[in-house]
């Protein structure tokens, strides 16, 4: 029955006038019933981004998950392939900054194929240079390169803190590998004040990259406190000891930072990948708590939640029951194209299959066997998508707008920007329905707007897997700081958890 539309009105006024007198009678309350029992899982999300401030820290707050969940590693050796068995859980990574971990039903058989769930560890940052040393008018700075698509305005006058990994030499003359994570306002790049720019470049915010996004790290202290720059000659020869290629090009500053967070001599320190991060911590927002606030939740909040799923996942007798693979991959590099050892172009993944198949099948080394299990296998792409932004609201396609807090998003591009199909958007669709979840919602990109893409083209190209690209809605995509909806939060991991374990009768039951 379609009511009038003053009776609609009268309708929403009278539900408004409701609310209101409830809102009067508590004025203090931040939370409502929907939201408030999205918080404790939103607060578990705001941990894991707030540890994982690079790559190599999000692999490692992941395995700490996992290793609490009874998952063991597997170094990438032939030999420890032979070790998975029916029932199991196991994990490794490729350099520290990509992760595979998966679980095996204990009804094991190959006919039930993969049910993967894939996402990226790397968000756009800004990331110290090869030569970090740079100086001018009296300041420290640190030479840094834009890693990605970032938008780079919001890094400005922001608390930088820094984190990744740096190599050090040990006294047997190895080389290891340590993460460093230094959570303070340890770097800042200013703004130019407003009294010194004209009115165009206040209108445009036009920046070099180049010239204009080096962090400050400290003033030079010996010529604010002399006046002075000339070293003595002990000075230049230390300065000449340490020259080796490498080291006479970084800040002495960093290195002894480094050095101080690590308990280790600068003249240890050979190599680093650091990465800058804003310091301020991830937060609920919103007058009812229903925003979450904060760094890399592209694509971090899919990484949580997929980990997260994984574990649910293995909990109780789900594991017993099962007999497919469930299995997530968290690369690196995505955001600049994926091209390399440790992303989506990379075999990783193809690998992976084969070598667990193999592994469960009497090591047979079978190709037709392979090809079936890929057939029979299925790839959940999880990258943040486009919320609808009520101040920008005709950048988006009038029938495509999703929303924060009301469920995931199925991307679809004719053009192949995502691997969604019309099959593997059913398929999605079917094992919602079935968990009796949220309706999934649509976005494509308007025509006359560039459309990005993820992993999903590249694994769909390089196995052959039907694969579907679909995220939470968010706002501030690349920023510095980014907002989500925490019921989404819940939402995509109940969608995660009911992919793994509905997603074989689904299959079935879908004509090919």
């Amino acid at each position: 029955m379609k009511f009038p539309a003053v009776f609609t009105l009268f309708i929403g006024c009278a539900v408004w006038q409701k609310y209101a007198q409830a809102l009067a009678a508590h004025p203090f309350t931040t939370t409502t019933t929907k939201t408030a029992e999205h918080l404790p899982l939103a607060q578990q999300a705001m941990e894991y981004i707030n540890q994982s401030t690079d790559p190599f820290h999000a692999v490692q707050t992941s395995i700490r998950t996992l290793q609490q969940a009874g998952f063991v590693e597997l170094e990438e050796t032939a030999a420890p392939m032979l070790k998975i068995q029916p029932g199991g859980k196991y994990y490794m990574t490729r350099n520290r900054s990509t992760l595979v971990a998966f679980a095996v039903g204990q009804q094991y058989h190959a006919q039930a194929g993969f049910q993967i769930i894939g996402g990226h560890t790397d968000s756009p940052n800004l990331r110290v240079k090869a030569r970090s040393k740079r100086t001018a008018n009296g300041c420290i700075q640190l030479g840094v390169e834009c890693y990605g698509g970032g938008l780079w305005h919001t890094w400005f006058d922001r608390d930088l803190g820094l984190s990744g990994r740096v190599l050090v030499r040990q006294s047997d003359d190895s080389i290891a590998q340590q993460l460093v994570q230094i959570d303070r306002a340890l770097l800042r790049i200013s703004n130019l004040a407003i009294h010194l720019q004209t009115a165009k470049e206040r209108e445009a915010f036009a920046f070099n990259k180049e010239d204009h996004l080096s962090p400050i790290l400290a003033m030079e202290v010996k010529k604010a406190l002399t006046g002075t720059t000339e070293k003595t000659q002990e000075e230049e020869e230390e300065d000449n000891h340490k020259k080796d290629g490498w080291t006479e090009h970084q800040e002495p500053a960093l290195l002894q930072i480094l050095a101080h967070e690590l308990q280790v001599e600068t003249s240890q320190i050979v190599d680093f990948e650091l990465c800058l991060f804003d310091t301020q911590k991830a937060a609920l927002g919103g007058a009812y708590s229903e925003f979450l606030h904060g760094g890399r939740l592209d694509n971090l909040a899919s990484c949580f939640m997929a980990v997260q799923a994984l574990v649910n996942h293995v909990q109780g007798k789900k594991l017993d029951e099962a007999s497919g693979i469930a299995m997530i991959v968290l690369y690196d590099h995505e955001e600049v194209g994926s091209g390399s050892a440790v992303g989506a172009a990379s075999p990783i993944m193809t690998e992976t299959i084969r070598r667990i198949t193999t592994a469960l099948n009497d090591q047979r080394q079978d190709l037709e066997l392979y090809n079936q299990v890929i057939s029979r296998s299925f790839c959940l792409s999880a990258d943040q998508a486009h919320a609808i932004h009520p101040n920008y609201a005709g950048k988006h396609e009038k029938l495509h707008q999703p929303a924060m807090n009301a469920g995931m998003v199925i991307k679809r591009n004719t053009n192949q920007r995502y691997a969604t199909t019309v099959l593997t958007g059913v398929l999605m669709r079917e094992v919602a329905r079935r968990a009796q979840l949220p309706p999934l919602q649509e976005f494509m990109i308007r025509q006359d707007c560039g459309c990005g893409s993820t992993i999903g083209p590249l694994i769909s190209e390089r196995t052959g897997m039907r694969t579907i690209d679909m995220g939470c809605p968010q706002l501030s995509m690349h920023s510095i700081r980014e907002t989500m909806g925490v019921c989404d939060l819940t939402n995509g991991l109940n969608l995660f958890q009911a992919f793994f374990e509905h997603f074989p009768q689904v299959d079935a039951s879908v004509g090919k």
